[in-house]
This record gives structure tokens, sequence and C-alpha cells, in this order.
């Protein structure tokens, strides 16, 4: 009996990036970015905010899925090499609110890893403009705005000031479909400030935003995407736009012939925050982590066989697969936690029917936790 499975989510997903993209988003893109949540806290309160109570307001450190006590480097460098990143996104809440951690952490990270590991950190507050050159000293290569309430005129002081010490400084926030006019308002008023990059993240309705989302009239786009309808149109509208402009060709929308804008304006889809950088971390996360008797799915995940036993009775199950099957005993792992001795898929599909004990199959995420997926069972003991 041959048991397999995939489910990919996208198989023939699209590479987004291109030469303009910054640094920050090709190694998203990438996969390559660790994900360093520096802090739950945050000044304002977004109807947006896609984060879950278990992150928002709540001082807590996450390298991607794990969960770190507050100055934990250590561990954070071991996220960072059990995915080989080439750099870390730093994000919150507001990571300005923990200036202190984020300016420790940065210093920490670049000593470890070198120059070259790049920085990026997202911000929505208007800070003093002589931290700027802090930020930068201690290794922030790249600082992306929020701009609250669509108000720019407060961050312009700041953001020159981030672009003079040698940041590249842009802005990033959702693409709210009813504002369009603010929106398309704020193209023309980016022009005279000190920015290199706009970008635009189609509006995501999440479990943590949904009521606040259902409250303005949004609804998903599909039902295969967290995506606000109408955010991508009004994101796509606004990228041709700066495009055209660029370009020195009409506005396919007005047919009105703009000067180039300055700025490099991408559009993330939520979809492909999802099935694109999401699964590449996951994959490239997979691929250094990856166990004997583990397999590495298209999707990122990682699937093995699985056979229920006590603690008492695991040696003597491990002895006698090896001996019946000439498996070496690296392929097999005992999992005191979840009770069960892990094999090779191949192998499990083998003994199923032929053992007196639950085998499985099993399906777990690369992460830190390695949280579980799917069980499927091969017989029912």
């Amino acid at each position: 009996m041959t048991f397999s499975i995939r489910l990919p989510q996208n198989s023939m997903l699209p590479d987004a990036a291109d030469d303009m993209d910054t640094e920050g988003c090709i190694q998203c893109q990438m996969g390559s970015k660790l994900v360093l949540f520096i802090t739950g806290h945050c000044h304002w309160m977004c109807d947006y905010c896609p984060l879950s109570e278990t992150r928002r307001e709540i001082d807590f450190m996450y390298a991607n899925e794990r969960k770190i006590d507050i100055g934990d480097w250590q561990a954070v460098i071991e996220e960072a090499r059990a995915m080989n990143a080439t750099g870390a996104g730093i994000t919150g809440g507001d990571p300005v609110m923990a200036r202190e951690r984020v300016l420790e952490g940065a210093r920490i990270l670049k000593a470890e890893f070198g120059p070259n590991f790049h920085l990026h950190m997202y911000t929505s507050i208007p800070f003093k403009t002589e931290w700027a050159d802090e930020f930068a000293d201690a290794g922030i290569d790249e600082i992306r705005f929020h701009f609250l309430n669509l108000e720019s005129e407060k961050y312009r002081d700041t953001i020159t000031a981030c672009r003079n010490s040698g940041m590249l400084t842009g802005v990033e926030i959702p693409c709210e479909p009813d504002k369009e006019n603010e929106l398309m308002q704020l193209l023309e008023i980016m022009r005279e400030m000190d920015v290199q990059f706009l970008n635009l993240n189609e509006l995501e309705i999440t479990v943590g935003n949904h009521d606040n989302m259902e409250l303005r009239g949004f609804n998903l786009s599909t039902e295969i995407t967290a995506g606000a309808a109408g955010s991508a149109e009004l994101s796509i509208a606004m990228r041709d736009r700066v495009m055209a402009a660029q370009l020195g060709l009409p506005d396919p929308i007005d047919g009105v012939t703009r000067e180039p804008y300055g700025f490099h304006l991408k559009f993330c889809t939520a979809t492909y925050k999802d099935s694109g950088q999401l699964r590449r971390r996951f994959i490239r996360r997979g691929e250094h982590t990856i166990a004997p008797h583990e397999t590495l799915t298209d999707d990122g995940t990682l699937i093995f066989g699985a056979l229920s036993s006590t603690l008492e009775e695991q040696e003597d199950w491990i002895n006698e697969i090896c001996k019946e099957t000439g498996l070496p005993s690296r392929f097999l792992y005992w999992d005191e936690l979840n009770s069960r001795i892990e094999m090779p898929l191949v192998v499990a599909e083998d003994i199923a029917n032929i053992v007196d004990a639950d085998v499985s199959v099993v399906e777990v995420a690369p992460t830190y936790e390695r949280m579980e997926l799917t069980v499927v069972f091969l017989n029912s003991k």
C-alpha cells in the first residue's frame, strides 16, 4: 500500500519581487527574514490591526512563531540559525515603544551575523529626530512608517532625519478600500517628502479585526483569501498611476500625464503573504531542521509515520522495527511528549497492518513548537 499526502496551497505562485523592491521586501519574499516581534504594546488602536488577542497589548517577544523571554537574545539567534536567516524584520505592536530593546537587539544581531544581516523596522510613531541616528548606528538598515489615519505631516521631520541617517526610508500602509480619495491624494503629498518607497498591503480581514471590518462594511474579496474586497483593485490603480508617471505615460484611469513621483510603489497581496512569504519561510526552516525520518512537502510542512507506544515499551518496539526492517536506529525517534515512535512514512505504511498498535501519518509545521496540523491513522487498534 502506498499512502501519499500533497496539499499545495498554490503550486503556481508567481514571484512578486522586482529590481526596484527594497532589500527587506526581497528577503521576505525569499522566506529568509526572521520575524522579530519585539513587543505587543502600541500607542494606537487601529480598527484594522490584524493582531490576535494573544499578542495585542502584551509585552512578549516572538522570533517567528517561537515565544521568547524578553532579553533572551540567544534564543532569537537560535531561531535565526534554524532558518538560516539573512536578516530580520522588527515588528510589533510598535517597536519604538520598546526602543532600548530594539537598539540592543539590533546591535547583538549585527555582531552575531555580520553587517550584511539586513534589519528593517516598522513604526507608526513620529519619534524624536535625534533617535534616527541611534537606530541607524545600532544597525537598522531600513525603516517603514505607518501613517496613522493617513496623516503624513507629523512624520515629515522624522522621515527626513531617518533618510539623512542613511536608513532606507519609506511608508507601509494597508490599502483601505473606502479611502480612495485620501490615498490618491497621499501620492501627491509624498512627492514633497523624503520617502524612497511606498508599500501597499492588501487590507486583511482576520480573527483579530473581523468585527471592526464588518462594522465598516468590508467583505472578503474571495473565499480563498483574507483580503478585503476592493483593496487589491485600489492598490493596483495606485501602482499603475505611479508606474505610468515614471514612464511618462497617461494615467490608465483619468488619462492625465503626471511627473514622476520619485518613489517606488509595491503592492503585496494577502494571498502572497500567506502562500508565498510564509510558505517559503516554512520551507527554509524545514530544510535546515529536518530529521532523517521526515519528508518536507511542497507547502513547507513535515510528514512522517508514527507508532503509538508507552515509555516502557518504546525501546522494545524500536529494537523490533530495526530487526525486522533493517532500518538504522537513527531513523527512529521516540517522542515522549506525544507517546509515539516517529519513523519514515514508508516504514509506517509497511508495518501498519501487522503490528498491534496505532500507526499514523503525522504532518507538522516546521516551527519551534512543531505545531501538529494533521494526523491520519493507517490502522485502528
